[in-house]
């Protein structure tokens, strides 16, 4: 029987084997490689199988290309491309085959619509869900790639709208967390409005402002850690007292009471469960009682 786990809303969730990380984009491929060189390190293998999933680009050749790159001056050799760019070619037995080989899975960046509807429901999707609920493997993405992970994902509405209501627009995403909306370049492009608007909406969920060159790490499937250059932005909306999007027409301003806001620098972390927020010695101690 698998493990599961229960939040502070009483949800309860199938506690995964493998990890999952979230980039914000534009990670470093040149100098230090932090953010990829973590990645890589989360598993046990000195040099891990990566199979890098090209769907979301409208680059493919280069963008894959890069990454290998950057792979190969991490000093890992046995990285692949998997350009999956129509949905007949995410039903091939030949890449089946090789996600299940795969210790790390990496979706790059471009538009997260073209990962749920070229990959949606395919058997290669299929396969990257029951890894990572029943094996130890890493399941990575960047920008589009990072915010296709959650059951319901951000594909439109900009900043600059302000805080109106029907302003975001959403769909269903990967689903390999829930209750979890991830927004990428968040920083650099402000967008603060559209995670405010969704929490407005859905307390229930965790809104999760990835900046560029940052990105978290999520073990047990609720367990937090920043990594990278910048900031991350988490808005939590379980203590909101007031708002008053139901009764606004789209494109009215959204008012609302009680959103609890927090930015995790390198180190620092978040239990989604608990909603807790962890000091660098309380991810540790969080991180050793989860090993």
């Amino acid at each position: 029987m698998r493990k599961t786990r229960t939040d502070k809303l009483g949800n309860i969730y199938e506690t995964p084997k493998g990890i999952l990380v979230a980039v914000g984009g534009n990670e470093d491929k040149e100098n230090d490689l932090d953010v990829l060189r973590k990645i890589t390190k989360l598993t046990t293998k000195k040099d891990p199988i990566i199979e890098i999933i090209t769907t979301a680009t409208s680059t493919p050749n280069k963008t894959g290309d890069a990454y290998l790159n950057a792979f190969k001056k991490i000093g890992i050799t046995n990285t692949n491309l998997l350009h999956i760019r129509v949905r007949d070619q995410a039903n091939s037995i030949e890449y089946l085959e090789r996600i299940q080989k795969a210790d790390i899975i990496f979706f790059t960046g471009g538009d997260q619509l073209k990962i749920t509807s070229i990959l949606g429901g395919s058997p290669i999707l299929e396969e990257i869900k029951r890894k990572y609920f029943n094996e130890k493997c890493v399941i990575a993405g960047t920008s589009a790639g990072a915010s296709a992970m959650s059951d319901t994902m951000i594909y439109g509405g900009e900043s600059h709208e302000a805080l109106c209501k029907g302003v975001v627009q959403m769909t269903g995403g990967v689903g390999l967390i829930k209750h979890m909306i991830i927004d990428s370049h968040f920083i650099k492009r402000g967008r603060f409005s559209r995670l405010m608007e969704i929490v407005s909406s859905n307390p229930g969920y965790i809104g999760l402002g990835l900046g560029e060159d940052t990105g978290v790490i999520i073990r047990d499937g609720h367990i937090l850690e920043a990594i990278g250059t910048g900031l991350v932005v988490i808005f939590d909306g379980y203590g909101i007292k007031y708002t008053n999007i139901s009764s606004l027409k789209d494109g009215e301003a959204i008012a609302v009471e009680g959103v609890l806001v927090h930015t995790l620098g390198k180190g620092h972390g978040f239990d989604t469960l608990t909603r807790e927020y962890l000091k660098p010695s309380g991810l540790k101690k969080s991180l050793r009682s989860n090993a």
